[in-house]
């Protein structure tokens, strides 16, 4: 019955992947034809592939809080690479994500042709990314970021690196705080996250092998960045995730990264 179900869901997934790499050449057609699609054309793209690829996934969604109703710098705890696609269908948004993912097989092309901002894990373009999420967020798009810089297991909510809430401040943009969990059998999930020096097959596989998962999906109250700095900022955004996740006992240093 496992081997059978893992078989089922490949199967679904290489018809997930298959669409999604027919709506990356038409955008990549276009381009070339002269006809680039705007940002907003590439993010319904996007969030019609993402919902395909979350339907594939083995998680129930559960969803609580209000969505907002007009563009935020979306902040969220990163635990796998599953949190883009299964956070992004809920709204169209712009990403930014590791540099590693750009040269994933396939996910790396959809990702880049989908507009995904891509961030050297200690690199100095944090400045250049900073402005472009600016310009984002000021043509009227959301961004979502994980400012840990990189996944955990869920047990514990690592330092956020708060240069990158300060495309909220420079734009006046609100921040929307989203605290994310996995929970298999009602406990935290230890197949979900992609951590440490796990590779993307091993972990698709392990992940479509097993039975369905919970992804709880908290939209927390959002949070002005008006009249603030980025490292109180990013103390708010923290506290609040970690709350929801933990209780108030999680509350930990803010990185000062520039």
């Amino acid at each position: 019955m496992r081997r059978i179900r893992l078989y089922f869901r490949l199967l679904r997934l290489a018809m997930v992947v298959l669409y999604g790499l027919l709506l990356a050449c038409s955008l990549k057609l276009r381009t070339v034809l002269g006809f680039d699609p705007s940002q907003a054309a590439r993010q319904q793209l996007c969030r019609s592939f993402l919902g395909r690829l979350a339907a594939a996934l083995p998680f129930q969604i559960r969803v609580t809080g209000d969505l907002p109703d007009k563009p935020m710098l979306w902040v969220a705890n990163h635990l796998s690479w599953t949190d883009i696609p299964l956070l992004g269908l809920l709204q169209p948004m712009t990403f930014l994500a590791k540099a590693e993912i750009r040269h994933w097989p396939v996910i790396g092309w959809l990702t880049t042709e989908a507009g995904t901002r891509f961030i050297q894990r200690g690199g100095s373009d944090s400045t250049l990314l900073s402005q472009q999420m600016s310009e984002e967020l000021g043509q009227g798009s959301s961004v979502l970021i994980f400012p840990e810089g990189t996944t955990t297991d869920g047990t514990s909510l690592r330092t956020f690196h708060s240069r990158l809430l300060a495309c909220a401040i420079d734009t006046g943009v609100p921040v929307q705080p989203v605290a994310i969990r996995y929970l298999r059998n009602g406990v935290i999930d230890p197949i979900a996250p992609f951590i440490g020096d796990d590779d993307l097959l091993s972990h698709l596989f392990r992940l479509l092998a097993e039975d369905t998962a919970v992804l709880e999906i908290q939209l927390l109250a959002t949070l002005s960045s008006h009249d603030t700095q980025r490292n109180p900022l990013a103390r708010r955004c923290h506290s609040a995730i970690a709350e929801a996740l933990y209780g108030p006992s999680q509350l930990m240093p803010i990185a000062n990264a520039a």
